[in-house]
């Protein structure tokens, strides 16, 4: 893509506006920010593709600077931001110039893909309602989903998974999800599976646990003595194996040029929660559940 989107985020809350630029920016957008209604006019000199734009702020709130945005850049996309109990104010910015509007805490993928749908309003005609997006179009690209060499430990493996979830300590007010996984590849580079939560979870049982117990035994209970220190000596246990050793096998894949439908029945047919995306016999992305997820909202929107 030659073109980035230049996405003008307006909201006064620092915190806010530093952890969206840092997220957008990984999502591959370009971004200017501005601290208020007025910072925004004037940012709107350096040409942005799209606005999101905070409804409550101090002295010019969001739906006056809508308005003004409106009569200096008439069509410029604007997705509204609301905090609670907003939401009336920003179904009536609808009727007044903005494209959509989305409700604080925000997900960060989910924002995302609203940017993406505003600058194809921007771009296209009334979209035709029977096309459907492509597995490529809603995926996560693999330059933004955690990997790991499958010598690596586990405790090197958590460390990086613990990466995805970073932004949501920064601020409640916008999230990422995280992976909840990671995809192992091994020297030359080929996918050999996935370490996920639950892999890890399963990694720090003890063996004695799921073995079978004598019958007499079926009906005992351990006790809260029996538990406790039990996760900690396991974890530690568990820190130093190789992540080859404990991984899963590659999810099931699917082709980046998929209908999602059939992605849907994939998921549902494998019972998994995400699937490696291939295009050209590389690995291309990873399309997940909530991918889908974010895809029916857009649809019933």
């Amino acid at each position: 893509m030659t073109h980035k989107t230049k996405v003008l985020m307006v909201d006064d809350e620092a915190q806010f506006r530093e952890t969206s630029r840092k997220l957008l920016e990984k999502k591959g957008f370009k971004t200017l920010m501005a601290a208020n209604g007025r910072e925004a006019l004037d940012q709107l000199a350096n040409h942005p593709d799209v606005v999101v734009l905070d409804i409550r702020m101090p002295d010019m709130d969001g739906n006056e600077t809508l308005a003004e945005i409106q009569k200096r850049v008439p069509g410029l996309p604007v997705i509204m931001l609301t905090g609670h109990g907003a939401d009336d104010s920003a179904r009536d910015a609808l009727t007044h110039g903005a494209v959509d509007y989305l409700s604080k805490p925000c997900d960060i993928d989910l924002l995302a893909s609203r940017i993406a749908d505003a600058m194809r309003h921007r771009q296209a005609e009334p979209p035709d309602a029977s096309h459907e997006r492509l597995v490529e179009e809603v995926m996560i690209p693999i330059a933004e989903y955690t990997t790991l060499n499958e010598n690596k430990t586990v405790a090197e493996g958590i460390q990086e998974l613990k990466k995805s979830f970073a932004p949501q300590i920064h601020t409640s007010r916008i999230m990422e999800t995280g992976h909840r996984s990671l995809l192992v590849f091994d020297n030359a580079g080929q996918l050999k599976g996935i370490l996920s939560i639950m892999d890890l979870l399963e990694g720090i049982m003890p063996g004695y646990l799921s073995a079978p117990k004598p019958s007499m035994a079926d009906s005992l209970q351990y006790s809260p003595m029996f538990w406790t220190g039990l996760f900690t000596v396991e974890a530690r246990r568990l820190a130093d194996t190789i992540v080859g050793d404990l991984m899963s096998p590659t999810p099931p894949s699917i082709d980046a040029m998929a209908n999602l439908m059939e992605a849907a029945y994939m998921m549902v047919h494998h019972h998994c929660r995400r699937m490696v995306v291939f295009k050209d016999g590389e690995v291309v992305g990873v399309i997940r559940e909530q991918d889908l997820f974010f895809e029916l909202e857009r649809v019933l929107r």
